[in-house]
């Protein structure tokens, strides 16, 4: 993929950049880690003015950094304000607590002294995609330059605005300028990065074939990895559950950000004794969405990101009823310019069909009906997939069952799932590993050291 801003509403190309050449590269990497000796002995007082300072910016910035965001992947310019404004809670966040999370934790023992300190490891290679383009990023940015790693960013080669805009920002704040910089790269080039012997480790967000290929890369390596991979989450609703309520909350949980959105909700588990009002509550919000320009306050759902994502979604779609699903409504791409899918809703699901295997990324919901607890389970678990799961109940008895045996790293109760610094971000099985966010995430990329005291 060329490495351009192409406007998804319109379909032009707005600007290209020239590729990193390896030398440049190199160099790049080098600045880094001339940069981390010094970096990670500032005190966390001193990292936290310059995290606080970015937030400020961040803040007073937003709409300006929306916009580009808006115009490089197509997000609704109300929900790219939102994201800015997650951007400057997490770098607050950790400005205020990383020196708490991160204390010596006194581990009582024969010695004199015993404790744990966490120490940062290095230069991390950080591999993001485009449905996020700041959020995905300051969710590392914060916790790891908190805890006095620096960073290398390879974002998505759609976002080259964004990349650049998060190198010029953090500088803005007063950050080392080897602290975080941008790699303008193809994602061929990843590779030979992880072989340098001065990236200690990298983390990425993104597909399940990136992610096994930076996986394996560092695996080669014997470098620690984190991964944020697809989802399919699962969307249970009960009987108990508030029905007005839970429909409302999976349309907001399928459509948000376009569909594209890997905690998004894409796999529907209803009741039978609910299944039939709950369906034609849900088609007819469905229907109702506002498609269109992404900087108009009424629009809903902006376009896909790119060209290519509106044709691998529809050949999935019609693969689906081709299969023998039933098509509810949608089902199509927009007659107009730009890459705009249709809402569409489809049930009686194969199980050989993508929408049942697959991570369908874009605004298409799928709705299986099931007989009681044990079925939702069964189906919801049937999924390579374990990212988050929502699932809408009163029942008590119902909810301790969802919260132990459903499948996922996050579990919500009458929710729909979301990130929240406060608490870990990650999945299971095929979703990856390791956890973004809280005291977890920014342990991921520390050496846990253990100390001894005679």
């Amino acid at each position: 993929m060329a490495i351009a801003t192409i406007n998804p509403t319109t379909g032009q190309t707005l600007k290209t950049f020239e590729a990193l050449t390896d030398s440049q590269t190199d160099q790049k990497i080098q600045r880094a880690a001339e940069t981390f000796p010094t970096f990670r002995k500032l005190s966390f007082a001193d990292r936290a003015r310059m995290m606080i300072k970015a937030a400020e910016i961040l803040e007073s910035e937003k709409e300006s950094l929306a916009r580009m965001m808006t115009t490089e992947m197509g997000k609704t310019f109300r929900s790219a304000m939102d994201e800015v404004v997650k951007c400057a809670w997490v770098c607050r966040y950790y400005a205020e607590n990383a020196e708490r999370l991160l204390g010596d934790e006194v581990i009582q023992t024969t010695a004199s002294r015993s404790f744990v300190r966490y120490q940062p490891l290095g230069v991390i290679l950080v591999v993001m995609p485009w449905n996020y383009p700041f959020w995905q990023v300051f969710r590392f940015i914060a916790p790891g330059l908190m805890a006095g790693n620096v960073g290398l960013l390879k974002h998505a080669s759609n976002v080259p605005q964004c990349a650049l805009k998060i190198e010029e920002l953090l500088k803005k704040a007063g950050f080392p300028e080897g602290a975080f910089q941008t790699l303008l790269i193809g994602s061929g080039k990843v590779d030979r990065i992880l072989d340098d012997p001065r990236i200690a480790a990298a983390t990425l967000t993104g597909s399940e074939d990136a992610g096994i290929a930076v996986g394996l890369g560092a695996a080669k390596r014997v470098k620690k990895v984190v991964l944020e991979l697809g989802g399919s989450d699962p969307f249970i609703v009960m009987p108990s559950a508030n029905l007005d309520e839970a429909v409302t909350t999976g349309v907001k949980a399928r459509v948000g950000n376009n569909g594209q959105s890997c905690i998004a909700a894409k796999r529907f588990i209803v009741a039978d004794q609910i299944a039939d009002r709950f369906e034609r509550a849900f088609v007819s919000r469905m229907e109702s969405l506002i498609l269109g320009d992404p900087f108009d306050e009424k629009t809903d759902v902006g376009p896909l990101a790119t060209a290519g994502a509106v044709t691998s979604l529809h050949a999935d779609v019609r693969k689906t009823i081709e299969a023998g699903a039933r098509l509810l409504t949608g089902g199509k791409p927009v007659e107009r310019a730009g890459n705009f899918y249709m809402p569409t809703v489809l049930t009686n699901i194969p199980k050989d069909s993508p929408a049942y295997r697959e991570e369908l990324f874009g605004p298409v919901a799928s709705i299986f009906r099931v007989k009681n607890v044990d079925e939702a389970i069964r189906i919801a678990n049937d999924s390579r997939f374990g990212l988050g799961a929502s699932a809408w109940t009163n029942d008590k008895s119902e909810q301790e069952r969802f919260i132990n045996e459903l499948e996922a790293g996050m579990v919500f109760i009458n929710q729909m799932v979301a990130s929240d610094p406060r608490v870990p971000f990650g999945g299971v099985k095929r979703s990856g590993h390791g956890r973004e966010l809280s005291s977890y995430g920014i342990r991921e990329f520390t050496n846990i050291k253990t100390v001894w005291v005679k």
